[in-house]
């Protein structure tokens, strides 16, 4: 379990009116919660308990329900996400051949655990399930770009790229 993010809450004014937008519209619709929560992490990049409570406010709706539902769905992040979003894919394939291994190496390098962001916001690290690269495993992803066949003697130079940008 990913613990906490130690990264204050810092919503825009900007921010919140979008969101107030986005629940004016779904306020009254059956079902509303589940959009309103995708469209609130696109607009903040994560769900802080700050505007999961915004959520519950503005939709009238219980805290814990609110709550409930981010937790169950993985779609939705309780942490920031960094601006290089680094994913090591843990299907079978890529686990068998090493995962866990890339896994520690980038955790251990950038001092954070899995669901964790650095501090400086530059990167965030995640576990995910198989992405459909199983050729290539292991497999990691860093936004857009698909890393494979890697070792945990790769790690340093591909994060190097991303801290040197």
């Amino acid at each position: 379990m990913a613990k906490s993010s130690t990264i204050p809450f810092a919503g825009t004014k900007e921010q919140k009116e979008k969101l107030d937008a986005v629940i004016a519209k779904h306020k009254d619709m059956e079902g509303g919660l589940i959009p309103v929560l995708h469209q609130a992490q696109e607009i903040y990049g994560y769900l802080p308990i700050e505007v999961q409570q915004m959520i519950a406010e503005g939709l009238n709706i219980p805290m814990a329900e609110v709550y409930g539902v981010v937790t169950f769905y993985t779609q939705f992040s309780t942490n920031p996400k960094g601006k290089y979003k680094v994913a090591v894919c843990l299907g079978t394939a890529c686990y068998v051949k090493g995962a866990q291994e890339l896994v520690d190496k980038i955790s251990q390098r950038l001092n954070i655990g899995v669901g964790e962001c650095t501090p400086d916001g530059k990167f965030s690290l995640d576990a995910t399930r198989c992405i459909g690269a199983c050729g290539l495993a292991p497999v990691l992803t860093v936004n857009d770009d698909v890393y494979g066949r890697l070792t945990a003697k790769d790690i340093d130079g591909i994060l190097d790229k991303y801290i040197n940008e």
